[in-house]
């Protein structure tokens, strides 16, 4: 017992480097994690309940709190998390409550309900310079995948043409 309580900090691997220019390592990285989280949650209160950005920022911040709580191993919350190296967790971190403070500047939900947005319709022609975004044409090859793929699945389910069940005993 006392060995785990005090010599598994000891034990633990040191991360010598992030191998991202720039990109300093955190050596309390867990602990920076824990804290920044916990901000962020608390922060984003001042977005209205009903939004999407504020539901989608605490659904992902409360999972990476409770993989930093329940994990000791910095390696250990990487791989759990998947989304990168801890210090790169904390760089998003940070950035996410940079933006939270400039959601609640800016006030983007904040829209009257009796405000009418103008639709212009018409047939003027599109300038040049402003891209269309029509995706090209398939190659051939994906149409004959298609075709392969359609005609593989008729052969493997045998069609059903009475009442009767398909099951012999």
């Amino acid at each position: 017992m006392f060995l785990r309580a005090i010599g598994r900090p000891l034990m633990a691997k040191v991360k010598q480097t992030t191998g991202i220019v720039g990109l300093d390592v955190v050596p309390n990285a867990r602990e920076v994690l824990i804290e920044l989280y916990g901000k962020t949650l608390k922060e984003i209160q001042a977005v209205p309940e009903d939004e999407g950005y504020r539901k989608a920022v605490e659904s992902f911040t409360r999972h990476r709190l409770k993989v930093c709580k329940e994990e000791e191993d910095w390696e250990t919350i990487e791989k759990r998390l998947g989304c990168g190296q801890v210090e790169e967790l904390i760089e998003e971190a940070r950035d996410e409550l940079t933006l939270i403070s400039k959601m609640i500047e800016w006030d983007p939900w904040g829209v009257p309900d009796d405000y009418e947005c103008e639709v212009i319709e018409n047939d003027a022609p599109i300038p040049k310079h402003v891209p269309q975004h029509r995706p090209g044409p398939l190659p051939e090859e994906f149409y004959k995948t298609l075709e392969a793929i359609r005609i593989g699945q008729k052969e493997s389910k045998p069609e059903v043409t009475s009442g009767e069940s398909q099951l012999k005993a």
